[in-house]
């Protein structure tokens, strides 16, 4: 089996350190397997876009030394693959429509997971719906960084097509890395839990599991992830060369002096070659303290 790892951010803005982490984590895995590292947009969701942020992420990827393989798939191409996946999983039975709105599903239970309520009554012909999945059990599964994961409070007919009538990343993250031969997903422990339900959609499409690999999110002070909505600086170009020692040193790598005098194709040349995922701490999130 060629080892396929891949890179999926969204075109919600610039890059960032924490961007940077799941890119030089998921990069730095591929190639010290020899294999390829392939760069997915996932622009599912026009309205959260920023114009012109697909190509800042290629000019940032490239002034890292980050060079990805093969052509860059873009979810917006995929769409009517999508649809027909979703129409197999309808028919089948797989799935059903869904009318329910968050503010009724709070008014029928304080359970916060979603009470199944239009399985046994669908909605009516013509209603605005989203499409859920049926999952009647855990799916737990080992990451090579966090260990055995279980979460069967979890567990719930979670959505795979939206009301607002979009596709949601569950369905379009699953087709996708199927499509793309992925057999190893190194990303953001935020995404552990997001795990089991991609793992439920694999075996109700006959695809292979990946290899999970799940890395320690960076925090601000409060606690909150680095991301957009947490106002996270986007990366320095400029500061290629020092930004990836740091993220190395995040990643539990020890990057060494020296580097700090060489090229940005030296560092990743080291850290390739000195690549210990075993190395990278358990935490699933640590606070970056001079962010």
């Amino acid at each position: 089996m060629v080892y396929t790892g891949r890179f999926a951010p969204s075109p919600t803005g610039p890059l960032h350190f924490g961007s940077l982490l799941a890119a030089v984590a998921s990069y730095l895995d591929a190639r010290a397997h020899n294999g390829l590292w392939l760069l997915r947009i996932e622009d599912l969701d026009p309205p959260r876009e920023a114009e012109g942020a697909t190509d800042s992420i290629f000019r940032t990827l490239e002034q890292f030394g980050l060079h990805w393989d093969g052509e860059v798939i873009r979810q917006s191409d995929r769409l009517a693959i999508y649809n027909d996946i979703l129409s197999q999983l309808s028919n089948s039975g797989a799935a059903y429509r869904c009318s329910c709105s968050r503010q009724q599903i709070q008014k029928r239970s304080s359970n916060p997971l979603y009470d199944r309520h239009c399985r046994s009554h669908p909605p009516m012909t013509g209603a605005r719906c989203a499409m859920r999945i049926r999952c009647d059990q855990d799916y737990p599964f080992d990451d090579l960084i966090q260990g055995h994961q279980q979460f069967s409070n979890l567990t719930e007919d979670f959505v795979i097509f939206r009301r607002d009538g979009f596709f949601a990343y569950q369905l379009a993250v699953t087709i996708d890395d199927a499509a793309q031969q992925i057999s190893h997903i190194v990303r953001g422990s935020d995404l552990l839990d997001s795990t089991p339900k991609q793992i439920h959609l694999q075996q109700k499409l006959g695809y292979r599991q990946p290899v999970y690999a799940h890395i320690p999110v960076a925090t601000n002070r409060q606690g909150q992830k680095l991301s957009k909505q947490t106002l996270a600086p986007a990366l320095d170009e400029r500061q290629a060369l020092q930004l990836t020692i740091r993220a190395l040193d995040f990643l539990g790598q020890q990057p060494v002096a020296e580097l700090a005098d060489g090229t940005i194709e030296e560092c990743l040349c080291w850290a390739t070659t000195h690549w210990d995922i075993t190395a990278i701490p358990k935490q699933t999130g640590i606070i970056l303290e001079d962010n």
